[in-house]
């Protein structure tokens, strides 16, 4: 009885989690403008959202943003774990609780401080400003998933390649990287999942014409019923649940985990 009890609770808490996506997704193929009448299954809305000049250019920042996001934030959050590893002790250990104050800090102070940092050496609001944002936003969950990953690691690996006669960047190429991988890999995905999902730094920190997915949809519900919404939402949705399903194999091939 009491193991029945439980599962009802999850499944009820479950349900209050995803019964409201579900209807998104249900009312995106609505034949009926209407929020509160459903007339019929179409997809229209969905080849009326793909002829939206300004939904395919949210579309395109998005995409560009989140791979070239995911790019340099791998780059020198791995490189920026390397160095940390080998610091000294003390020194390593304000550098880590320094790293965690962007996770811990509201996506809100993030944006308004980098607002502005921008307004204050006169930097105009566009697409440098917002891929500066999302590197800035991904950089210290990448030194997260790679620095467990250097603790592993046997310390005197490199050491001895080099005195093989291996060169640092060769040692670092061959010996290091091969062995955090799995963090470099799951870092990556982080800072791609943030840069895709992101709505408070983008809205803050874009302008002259570029926006993303997220800033679009807010757009567009300001203006009033658009059926589009939701198609947009649901293509969104199904993105996150791809990368999701995408983590979760990998993770049980062992390729993010040990």
């Amino acid at each position: 009885m009491e193991n029945k009890l439980k599962k009802l609770y999850i499944s009820l808490v479950f349900i209050f989690i995803y019964a409201p996506i579900f209807v998104l997704i249900l009312y995106s193929f609505n034949d009926s403008k209407l929020r509160g009448s459903f007339t019929g299954i179409t997809f229209k809305w969905y080849v009326e959202l793909f002829n939206d000049r300004e939904v395919l250019t949210a579309l395109y920042y998005t995409i560009l943003i989140a791979v070239l996001t995911t790019v340099i934030a791998t780059f020198i959050g791995t490189v920026a774990a390397i160095g940390i590893y080998y610091m000294k002790k003390s020194e390593r250990f304000v550098v880590l609780n320094l790293n965690y104050i962007p996770v811990l800090n509201p996506d809100i102070v993030i944006a308004i401080s980098l607002m502005v940092l921008y307004k204050v050496f006169n930097i105009d609001y566009g697409f440098l400003t917002l891929l500066a944002s999302h590197i800035v936003l991904a950089t210290p969950y990448v030194i997260l998933s790679v620095y467990p990953k250097m603790k592993h690691m046997n310390k005197f690996l490199p050491e001895a390649a080099m005195d093989l006669g291996a060169t640092p960047f060769y040692a670092l190429r061959k010996v290091i990287l091969p062995e955090i991988k799995q963090g470099v890999f799951a870092g990556a995905l982080l800072a791609f999942t943030l840069s895709l999902d992101d709505f408070v730094i983008a809205y803050f920190n874009s302008g002259n014409g570029v926006v993303n997915l997220s800033t679009q949809i807010y757009s567009m519900a300001r203006k009033g019923i658009n059926p589009s919404i939701n198609a947009l939402s649901t293509l969104m949705f199904i993105a996150m649940l791809v990368l999701l399903l995408i983590i979760n194999k990998k993770s049980e091939d062992g390729i993010l985990y040990d």
